[in-house]
């Protein structure tokens, strides 16, 4: 203060101060959110695509399975119908080795 009783010092927190540094303060805690925001998006994305590899991983082991399947269902067809045929020209081979009772009885 001077002799006259006026204030020689300068307001520094005055009422436009205050509203600038309440401003920077609501910008820079809604800056940290948006950060926030784009740290767990960023994790989102990683983990997503992390995802569509695993998929991608395991419809190529399903498709490889399903061509397993298809080949083996051929194959046991094959085998079956195989040894059928064995089966059927070993009963032929017995039925025609074996008299008959009936062709005995008749001279």
């Amino acid at each position: 203060m001077d002799g006259v009783g006026n204030s020689t010092e300068v307001e520094i927190g005055g009422p436009r101060n205050m509203q600038q540094a309440a401003s920077s303060k609501k910008l820079q805690q809604t800056q940290a959110e948006i950060n926030e925001v784009v740290g767990i998006m960023k994790v989102n994305v990683e983990r997503v695509l992390e995802r569509d590899q695993k998929l991608s991983e395991l419809e190529n082991r399903a498709d490889a399975l399903q061509q397993g399947a298809t080949q083996f269902e051929q194959q046991a067809g094959k085998l079956k119908r195989k040894y059928w045929w064995k089966n059927l020209k070993m009963m032929i081979i017995i039925d025609s080795a074996v008299p008959n009772s009936s062709e005995s009885e008749n001279p």
